[in-house]
């Protein structure tokens, strides 16, 4: 099969033996989204994502042959984390899982990186509205975050109509 090709994309929970796969998706969109992140970060947060994965509710995108195309995960009514494998970006996979986790999940809120216009843009055009700024994420570190909130026109749709 060819990498591009997604064919009948499901969504489906994770277990714990799909984390080095989810790290490979996290590593493949950081990199290619995530451009302002230092070395020395990217070290860190990778470290970190197996006890972020533990204390959240994650779902995974896959294609017909169980190939994790993009995950998702959930704490809440906060999606904590959305990335998709570069391979695919384009194929609306993260359109999918946005409406799994608004629609299914009833998540209404996100943190994205300032920096990062891509994710910004992305939540923005499906109605998600800045309702706050911090100046360092929640570790501390040096890169601001724009809380971002469901508006009143956003996704609310009538029950198992996507986006």
């Amino acid at each position: 099969m060819n990498r591009k090709e997604v064919i009948f994309p499901m969504i489906d929970s994770v277990t714990p033996k799909d984390y080095p796969r989810l790290l490979e998706v996290w590593e493949s969109a950081v990199r290619n989204t995530h451009d302002f992140l230092k070395a020395e970060d990217f070290v860190f947060y990778k470290s970190r994502l197996p006890l972020y994965f533990d204390s959240l509710d994650l779902y995974a995108c896959k294609n017909e042959q169980e190939e994790i195309l993009g995950f998702l995960g959930v704490a809440g009514r906060k999606i904590e984390m959305l990335f998709i494998d570069s391979a695919f970006r384009g194929k609306g996979i993260g359109k999918k899982l946005l409406n799994f986790a608004v629609s299914r999940l009833k998540a209404d809120k996100v943190d994205v990186n300032e920096q990062n216009r891509q994710a910004t843009g992305f939540y923005t055009h499906f109605g998600f509205r800045i309702a706050g700024r911090s100046e360092v994420d929640g570790v501390g570190k040096n890169y601001p975050l724009l809380h971002l909130e469901l508006s009143n026109h956003g996704l609310h749709r009538e029950p198992g109509k996507e986006i």
